[in-house]
């Protein structure tokens, strides 16, 4: 964790810096070569290599880290092309991106982590197809955060007694951590990325209902049959003489869902038409108040949860704590990868435009769901949808209207694909380190992705290849 004195130290650093033209400072991202993305590049290889190859160190350290990669980004910036252009940069990219993004992911956090299942549930073929599919249905709506933290520990207490029981938390990271997140900005941290960058609230549920119902179902018909395949073979627990009633506790939060959602509304609808400039980055009224709505949420759950709730969901700060810092030092490592991006042809990134341009010079949209989904697995994907969504256009309004297929094959592949590896979607490692706390054996990094690569890969294909283009939208 990167430490106190070190925050200090930084923030008195770029608050002495010179503080005139800021507004007209910018990166010529024309003139930069590839080596500017080392830093990002170093960063995402560190978050998905550190905790398989050094966990100890990484565990112990990946603050620091962090701070060293963030560190390799700025100062060259301010070497380079000034410490105004750089102060502004990573200004622009605290203020207008890291920020909303990281106090949706701690309000939904928070919120979901005061809302308590228990009961006892016997892992059935049907019990568990009932949990995926809820799980899957509400993580639009309390994000994928939200409802793997929800839901992960009665799907392990119902397979406590399943002799294999693996499976149902892969098809649950799958589900509940990853697709059922697809149609709202509250779902998955990828669309809220595209939601502060102009993309309207609604766009993904229109656009992307059917494709997510598709691949959702036959995804949970997969699952059904090969539980009832191994439920055969697995010893049937004792009957209960005196089963507990299934009782969710903590019901507050449910209404404090409520209001981070209505919070969510009223910004991308309200429209006062003032703002606020912070070196150079303007600062809108409307999402000033949502974020600090979205804290005051976050809080009176803590005040209004009783204690005992927390504690039995095993509650703790480390998982929003590692995500904030992790995603803190990627959000400014990427500062010269878009200003690349923006370059388009003149940037050093023209080869990922020619790779998703067709022959004709028109997008290429299942190339973009392809690229941004493989991506997607490999590093986060967050900045994979960010990187793409700024070599498509950038410009919100035309994503949405001449160009709407690349934003739904962006937006499809950042979210289906990040099932495809436990570094895909930061849910997917929650899910990962409480499923092992819990001693469930779960598959490793490479036998995850095998599982994941057999159930998906033919559905995306299924995606790209049918011939229905105006329901798919990707053939």
């Amino acid at each position: 964790m990167i430490s106190r004195s070190r925050c200090i130290a930084l923030a008195a650093i770029l608050l002495l810096m010179p503080q005139t033209a800021l507004a007209a400072a910018s990166l010529p991202g024309a003139a930069m070569p590839w080596p500017w993305a080392l830093p990002f590049a170093g960063i995402l290889l560190s978050i998905a290599t550190g905790p398989l190859l050094f966990a100890a160190i990484w565990h112990r350290h990946y603050g620091k880290i962090t701070f060293g990669w963030a560190m390799l980004t700025l100062l060259p910036l301010a070497a380079a092309f000034g410490a105004e252009t750089a102060l502004a940069a990573f200004v622009h990219a605290a203020v207008a991106e890291y920020f909303s993004f990281i106090v949706l992911l701690f309000a939904l956090y928070v919120v979901a982590g005061g809302i308590l299942v228990t009961g006892d549930l016997r892992g059935t073929p049907w019990i568990n197809v009932g949990i995926l599919a809820f799980g899957t249905a509400i993580a639009s709506v309390v994000g994928t955060t939200g409802a793997a933290m929800i839901l992960i520990r009665p799907l392990i207490r119902a397979n406590a007694s399943r002799a294999r029981n693996a499976h149902v938390v892969i098809f649950f990271i799958i589900l509940v951590a990853n697709i059922g997140g697809a149609l709202t900005p509250l779902g998955d941290p990828p669309l809220f990325v595209g939601f502060l960058r102009g993309v309207e609230f609604t766009w993904t549920a229109r656009h992307l209902w059917l494709q997510t119902a598709i691949v959702a179902l036959l995804v949970l018909a997969i699952f059904f049959a090969l539980d009832v395949w191994m439920a055969r073979a697995d010893k049937q627990p004792a009957a209960k003489t005196s089963p507990a009633p299934n009782e969710v506790h903590g019901l507050v939060n449910i209404m404090l869902i409520g209001l981070i959602i209505l919070a969510i509304l009223v910004s991308a609808t309200w429209k006062p038409a003032i703002a606020f400039d912070v070196y150079g980055t303007k600062v809108e009224l409307q999402n000033a108040l949502r974020d600090t709505a979205l804290i005051m949420i976050a809080l009176a759950s803590l005040r209004l949860t009783a204690k005992q709730h927390r504690a039995s969901n095993g509650f703790t700060f480390e998982p929003i704590r590692e995500v904030a810092i992790l995603f803190a030092g990627i959000f400014v490592a990427i500062i010269p990868v878009m200003a690349m991006l923006q370059a388009g042809r003149d940037g050093s990134f023209a080869f990922l435009l020619q790779a998703v341009t067709a022959r004709d010079g028109t997008p290429h949209e299942a190339a973009y769901f392809w690229l941004t989904g493989g991506l997607s697995a490999l590093l986060d994907n967050a900045p994979t949808y960010l990187v793409f969504f700024e070599l498509a256009s950038g410009d919100a309004r035309e994503l949405m209207g001449p160009l709407s297929g690349i934003l739904a094959a962006i937006s499809m592949g950042a979210v289906y694909m990040g099932a495809l590896t436990y570094i895909g979607n930061a849910p997917n490692l929650m899910v990962y380190a409480i499923t092992n706390e819990q001693g469930v054996r779960m598959p490793s990094f490479f036998g995850y992705f095998l599982w994941a690569a057999c159930i998906l890969v033919p559905l995306f294909l299924i995606l790209t290849l049918l011939p229905i283009s105006p329901i798919l939208k990707l053939a």
